[in-house]
C-alpha cells in the first residue's frame, strides 16, 4: 500500500456513473481526495493545475474522449496512471498501447474496482508521482468469444508473429492480440524478452534448455521446442548466461 492515499480524478459525462464511481472509491482507504470532471477537456484542465496520482475515466465522452485524454497525459513530465472505466470493450487494445494501468467494464463492481486500485498501488508510480517503469508487469487485454480478459505479461512464455497480430503463449493457453511482434519486441526488451527468430520472441525467464544439434539451435520452453535462427544464436546464448548469473 502507498505511504499516503492516492490523489484521484474521476471523469465521466454521465452524472449517475460519475457519482457511483466516486462513492465506491471514497470507501477505499487507499484513495484520498477525489476530484471530478464531466468531460475530457475539464479533466485536462484539472490535471494541468494539480499533481494527481491516478485518473479513472470513461472513454466515450463528448469532445476530448478518454483515449485522447490518455494520449495527452502520456506527454506529461509526470503523468498520472490511467484506469479506463467503460461499457465498451473494443478499446482494450488502444488502452494497452497507451499503457493504461487497468480497464474496468461497466457496470462497475466494488470488488473489481478494488482490484484496479490494487494494481495502481502495486505499479509504484503514485508513491513518487513518476511514470510507471517499463520493467513493471503489464496487463494485456485479450478478446475471446466477445469477452475481454486480461493476461499478465509475466505469464507469457513466448510470442509468435501471425501477420499484423501476435499470439501470446502462456502455459497451456494462447491468445491472439492485434499488436505486431516488432512492437512487443521493442516494448518488452527490458522485461527480459528477446527475439530468437524473425517470427518468435521468448521470455528468457521461461527458457528451460538450449540445444545445438547439427548447427541448428533450439530452446525448450515448457513442452515446446522453439527454433533459434543462426543470427540470433550467439546473442541468445550470451543473454541466457548473463540471466543465469544474475539469478544465481
Amino acid at each position: 500500500m502507498a505511504d499516503s492515499p492516492l490523489r484521484a480524478l474521476v471523469a465521466d459525462d454521465e452524472e449517475p456513473a460519475l457519482a457511483e464511481l466516486v462513492y465506491l472509491l471514497s470507501k477505499d482507504p487507499r484513495i484520498g481526495p477525489i476530484k471530478t470532471a464531466s468531460n475530457g477537456a475539464d479533466a485536462l484542465r484539472i490535471l494541468q493545475g494539480a499533481d494527481l496520482d491516478v485518473v479513472f475515466c470513461d472513454i466515450k465522452m463528448p469532445g476530448l474522449d478518454g483515449i485522447d485524454l490518455a494520449r495527452v497525459l502520456s506527454n506529461f513530465k509526470k503523468p498520472p496512471q490511467v484506469v479506463f472505466v467503460t461499457a465498451y470493450d473494443e478499446h482494450a487494445v488502444d488502452a494497452f498501447e497507451l499503457r493504461a494501468t487497468d480497464y474496468v467494464m461497466k457496470p462497475v463492481r466494488a470488488e473489481r474496482l478494488a482490484e484496479a486500485v490494487r494494481r495502481v498501488v502495486n505499479a509504484g508510480a503514485p508513491v513518487t508521482a513518476t511514470p510507471q517503469d517499463d520493467s513493471d508487469d503489464e496487463t494485456i487485454p485479450v478478446e475471446l468469444a466477445g469477452v475481454t480478459r486480461f493476461v499478465q505479461r509475466s505469464t507469457v512464455r513466448y510470442v509468435e508473429a501471425q501477420g499484423d497480430y501476435a499470439r501470446l503463449h502462456t502455459g497451456q493457453n494462447s491468445h491472439l492480440v492485434r499488436i505486431p511482434l516488432s512492437t512487443l519486441e521493442e516494448r518488452w526488451r527490458d522485461a527480459g524478452f528477446t527475439r530468437i527468430h524473425r517470427s518468435t520472441l521468448v521470455a528468457l525467464a521461461h527458457v528451460d534448455e538450449m540445444r545445438v544439434d547439427g548447427g541448428r539451435c533450439a530452446v525448450r520452453v515448457g513442452d515446446d521446442w522453439l527454433p533459434v535462427s543462426r543470427r540470433h544464436t550467439r546473442e541468445l546464448r550470451d543473454l541466457l548466461v548473463r540471466s543465469t548469473s544474475l539469478r544465481g
